[in-house]
């Protein structure tokens, strides 16, 4: 299952919100804080998140193309896949994968991709 989002900003510019540790508070509605040794992250980086549920779990990426997509296991189970597609000068497609059973995530991926698309598109446009 996926939740995609076309964006008007460069591709880049939306992966580096999605690598960057410190501003998955910020996109990610599911997510209070992060704890991790390296801001931007990369393959088998390791750290862990606390969730808006309360409780802090593990992560670990465990694919990464730089400036292609990146997935992760949470707690050791597989999660949410990330992707980045170039549509031309400026623009790109935000995609967030997701297994079929964890489809009511699909709400949470969907105001994710909004709140990225605000940063970015925002930043751009500055």
């Amino acid at each position: 299952m996926q939740v995609a989002k076309q964006i008007n900003a460069p591709a880049e510019a939306v992966w580096n919100a999605l690598v960057d540790t410190q501003q998955w508070p910020h996109w990610g509605p599911s997510v209070k804080a992060v704890e991790c040794s390296q801001r931007i992250i990369a393959a088998c980086v390791e750290g862990r998140v606390k969730s808006i549920l309360g409780p802090w779990v593990p992560f670990m990426i465990t694919r990464f193309e730089p400036l292609v997509y990146w997935d992760w296991k949470v707690a050791g189970i597989p999660a949410t896949g990330h992707r980045v597609k170039r549509l031309g000068s400026g623009r790109c497609e935000l995609i967030f994968e997701m297994p079929f059973v964890a489809f009511p995530y699909a709400v949470i991926c969907r105001q994710a991709a909004e709140r990225i698309a605000r940063l970015v598109e925002n930043d751009v446009n500055s």
